[in-house]
């Protein structure tokens, strides 16, 4: 019988450390900055002096207050809470104190002074009711404004990205013979643009994960509809990028026959 330390074979399950169990139901803020960090650093080495680096870098700065921010908006304001409910008590308690203090004269009543009395009764209390209604949603209100400013953000930042691929044109790595003054320098070789065109594209899908942080704990409808619009965005960017690609490797192809 083999001793402990001659045991050969894989090691009992119990004296194994136990691991945490991957979360695939939530996005990984850290993983996304993480891959953000890489990211930047991939297009710093392949592209030192490119104005890529810029839109990296900012992308990673997002990312990082993303996290935070996307925390913030997902935790209860308990101060703003406290505030609605005192300000809710008090007009409710004002409202029934007026109340209580209106009477009635013990003479019978035309129906023209019923008309007023319940005219002026129901207009108090639809404007009651529309002032507790904008106090109870006014959270709501403050994190969607917060999640929409930061989705704007990445939208225009889409199309920054968008802006530094537009002059990369795969065709005229094959010749340059109908350049002008004002055409944009190409120094780039077909393996060097392929990957610029491919870091913009995962730019682009970063950018649209970076935006579902914002809702992943905060299901508003506004929020959730601008943060679908971002993703249709980025992915349509995304595919006028791998045409390009594609025409390249095409290029490419036709080039090595």
């Amino acid at each position: 019988m083999a001793s402990p330390a001659t045991q050969t074979g894989p090691p009992d399950a119990a004296t194994q450390p136990a691991r945490a169990p991957a979360n695939y139901k939530q996005l990984d803020s850290d993983q996304i900055v993480a891959t953000c960090e890489q990211l930047c650093r991939r297009i710093q080495e392949r592209f030192p002096s490119a104005g890529l680096n810029n839109c990296s870098g900012q992308l990673l700065q997002i990312s990082r207050q993303a996290k935070v921010r996307a925390a913030q908006i997902s935790e209860p304001m308990t101060w703003l809470r406290v505030l609605s409910g005192l300000a809710i008590a008090s007009i409710v308690s004002v409202f029934v104190v007026t109340l209580m203090q209106v009477q009635l004269k013990d003479e019978e009543l035309h129906s023209g002074e019923m008309v007023q009395i319940f005219e002026a009764g129901f207009n108090t209390l639809v404007l009651v009711g529309a002032i507790i209604l904008f106090l109870v949603t006014l959270e709501i209100r403050v994190k969607r404004r917060r999640a929409l400013k930061a989705i704007h953000e990445l939208r225009s930042l889409a199309h920054i990205i968008d802006m530094h691929q537009l002059t990369k044109d795969p065709d005229r790595t094959r010749t340059r013979a109908d350049d002008t003054a004002s055409s944009p320098k190409r120094t780039m070789t077909p393996f060097e643009l392929n990957r610029y065109l491919d870091y913009c594209s995962e730019m682009l899908s970063l950018s649209g994960k970076v935006a579902a942080l914002y809702v992943q704990n905060f299901e508003d409808a506004d929020a959730v509809a601008a943060v679908n619009d971002l993703e249709e965005l980025a992915s349509g960017l995304s595919r006028k990028i791998w045409q390009k690609i594609m025409m390249l490797n095409t290029v490419r192809e036709d080039g090595a026959k």
